[in-house]
């Protein structure tokens, strides 16, 4: 809850801050207001921890560079045309912004950039309310032309202009109130709401790297599940990630299947607290959210009604990865993010054929050597996939995946199991058999790594022996 009287002597220590100070005087001397402005100024007020401050300024960005260049270390203009102007002040890296009045025509994907005059008019045409406060400096003043103080009270997330105003400059903004609601725990207020479900067929005008950028903040927070709720029920979602919004499948009185669509959010919180737990600190780990979020998006398309009342989703997870590369493909994902989630979603089915009987060594040896990489990612989706209500379920299974992960522990200190590499290779390969590069070397290299896989670590004569006696029966 907001504690004003805690939230403004926040806002002061922002204000009396090194950098604040140094550029406040020095755009005063020049003649020119300046501004803390937006998520500081709001997360100050809630006592959330500030990471970068951003300024903004009636100077335009040959003026701010004028003004800055005599303090900083470094300056860079790659946002001159959009009023920003970054600089490095004391060891910190500031962005200071004109003033803006753009808007959007509502065919193109780009703001038309046009500057404004007064600080009240740049804070109306942001996003919401509780982004759209600033604070002067030097002095220094809260400025809440739309009341953003309010709504932080009342936990409302709320356009400062009309809505259909707001989301027809930019509907991108749309899946910001959907992140915003999820990051700050508010709820969008109604006339937002309707908005966001009457003009969510406008998103369509939104690059995909845009919508993307947007997805990937929503899944950093700590709480996703509350913006996933909102963009499926608002119908955005269906626009640019519809198979979440399929996941919703219905259920009739004669065959009874687990809610895939709620089954599919709390995998999703249950992985993130697990990531949490296992790496303290670390980021957020935004391609094992997504391949929580989408592991079961083939059960829609591979459900089957089964006699006696049973469902089954055979191959739902091949289907699913391959549904998962085209869905991030067109959101423009990089390879890497894409190939990994993909993975994750065939693979996350793999251990339950562990929990019902103990592995040999070699079936562990290649269930890490599939993972690779993402072994670690893979335990934690597996691991969060457990939601079963049956309390002796769950523990057997989190009792079969303990037992799982000890015995690649021990097995990785036996035999540098991630090193998995067969005991010779390509170079002697061919040496020990005469041969050239080609197809028979990778075959060569296949039947030692099979044997690596199945017996461990064998020793390079016993190999090589092995290598020749193979070599002349496959002659």
């Amino acid at each position: 809850m907001l504690n004003m009287a805690e939230g403004l002597a926040r806002l002061g220590a922002l204000a009396e801050a090194p950098v604040s100070a140094a550029l406040a005087r020095a755009f005063a001397d020049a003649g020119y207001e300046l501004a803390i402005v937006g998520g500081p100024v709001r997360d100050a007020l809630l006592g959330r921890r500030v990471n970068d401050l951003d300024y903004t300024t009636n100077a335009r960005p040959d003026d701010i560079l004028r003004i800055v260049k005599p303090l900083s270390t470094a300056t860079w203009d790659i946002g001159r045309a959009f009023g920003t102007i970054g600089a490095k002040v004391r060891g910190e890296q500031v962005e200071i912004t004109t003033y803006r009045a753009d808007s959007y025509d509502g065919t193109t994907r780009k703001p038309t950039v046009e500057f404004g005059d007064t600080l009240e008019q740049d804070l109306v045409r942001r996003d919401f309310t509780v982004n759209a406060m600033a604070l002067r400096i030097p002095g220094p003043s809260l400025v809440d032309p739309t009341g953003g103080v309010e709504d932080l009270v009342g936990e409302s997330l709320r356009t400062p202009t009309d809505p259909d105003v707001s989301f027809g400059d930019d509907p991108l903004r749309m899946l910001r109130a959907a992140r915003f609601a999820s990051q700050l725990g508010m709820d969008v207020h109604p006339a937002t709401l309707e908005a966001m479900t009457r003009l969510a067929p406008s998103l369509s005008i939104v690059s995909p790297e845009r919508v993307q950028g947007e997805l990937v903040k929503l899944l950093a927070t700590d709480a996703p599940d509350r913006g996933i709720r909102l963009l499926v029920d608002t119908g955005l979602m269906e626009l640019f990630l519809p198979e979440v919004p399929a996941l919703r499948l219905e259920v009739d009185e004669h065959h009874h299947h687990k809610d895939v669509y709620e089954h599919s959010l709390t995998v999703l919180a249950q992985a993130i607290d697990l990531e949490k737990k296992r790496h303290p600190g670390a980021a957020p780990d935004v391609t094992l959210r997504l391949a929580a979020l989408l592991h079961d998006i083939g059960k829609p398309a591979t459900r089957k009604l089964e006699p006696g009342g049973a469902v089954s989703f055979h191959h739902h997870d091949v289907k699913g990865a391959r549904m998962a590369r085209k869905r991030l493909q067109a959101l423009k994902f990089d390879g890497a993010t894409t190939d990994a989630v993909c993975q994750l979603i065939e693979q996350h089915l793999r251990f339950f054929g562990y929990a019902e009987g103990a592995w040999t060594d070699s079936a562990v040896r290649r269930y890490v050597r599939d993972a690779g990489e993402q072994l670690e990612r893979l335990h934690i989706l597996t691991r969060a996939d457990v939601t079963t209500r049956n309390k002796r379920k769950a523990g057997r299974l989190r009792s079969a995946y303990d037992d799982i992960e000890t015995r690649i522990a021990q097995l990785a200190e036996q035999e540098q199991l991630e090193a998995m590499r067969p005991a010779l290779d390509g170079n002697r390969i061919q040496e020990v058999l005469g041969i050239r590069p080609g197809r028979e070397v990778g075959e060569a290299y296949r039947f030692l790594l099979d044997i690596r896989l199945d017996e461990g670590v064998v020793e390079p004569e016993v190999a090589e022996q092995r290598l020749r006696d193979w070599w002349a029966a496959r002659a």
